[in-house]
């Protein structure tokens, strides 16, 4: 598998001062949130403000609770990768204690589970022999909710996180998806994103709340 293409970043480059310090700072302190990283998923983001913008984000996850899990995002899985955002995903259960204006921010899973295009990159196994945990994980983020802020806009050549973080949400039906970064995507990890797609068809159907994925309903009107 080869490493997603990221953009330049500004600065120079590390000196031999900070990598020592690093590697001394790695061998002696604990790390404990890091760790506690469970999870790699890799998914495409949409920017709330402009749905036809979309960003290809790997996700490292840890569960605080089973109602709620917050994963990093980065733009690329191998370093160096810069942190572009991240997301909080809660349980049906914790969605319906919100109120309105915060139900709006966050988006669904259904579509990107069922779809085939969220995947758990694992390239030290098989396809066929990763798939079926992979599915079953998938049985449990078909519904959660997902509340998403990016800080970095790589996607338009940004060498720094510039300006506000930009809410971003997920797609909700295939007619919104440009198909080429998924191909894209699945080339450079070796998946098959139509092949899940008919695999995850023993996940039953989320059912999504009328708040969620609101970004879809300016593009509506």
């Amino acid at each position: 598998m080869t490493s997603q293409v990221t953009h330049g970043t500004e600065g120079s480059p590390v000196t031999t001062k900070d990598t020592v310090l690093e590697t001394g700072a790695s061998a002696t302190q604990s790390f404990e949130p890091i760790k506690a990283i469970c999870a790699h998923l890799n998914a495409f983001h949409v920017y709330a403000s402009d749905p036809t913008r979309s960003v290809e984000a790997n996700h490292y996850c840890t569960h605080l609770s089973a109602d709620v899990r917050q994963c990093l995002i980065y733009d690329a899985p191998t370093n160096p990768a810069r942190l572009i955002g991240v997301e909080y995903m809660i349980t049906p259960r914790l969605y319906e204690t919100l109120d309105q204006e915060e139900r709006k921010l966050w988006h669904s899973h259904d579509f990107e589970v069922r779809s085939g295009m969220l995947i758990m990159p694992n390239p030290n196994l098989p396809n066929a022999v990763w798939e079926i945990p992979e599915t079953e994980e998938m049985k449990e983020v078909v519904g959660l909710y997902g509340k998403t802020y990016h800080f970095w806009q790589v996607d338009r050549g940004d060498t720094l996180p510039l300006g506000k973080p930009e809410l971003m949400m997920s797609f909700t039906k295939d007619e919104q998806v440009p198909w080429d970064k998924i191909k894209d995507r699945d080339e450079r990890y070796g998946v098959d994103t139509l092949q899940k797609r008919e695999t995850r068809k023993v996940i039953e159907r989320a059912e999504i709340h009328g708040d969620a994925d609101s970004c879809w309903d300016k593009v509506k009107k």
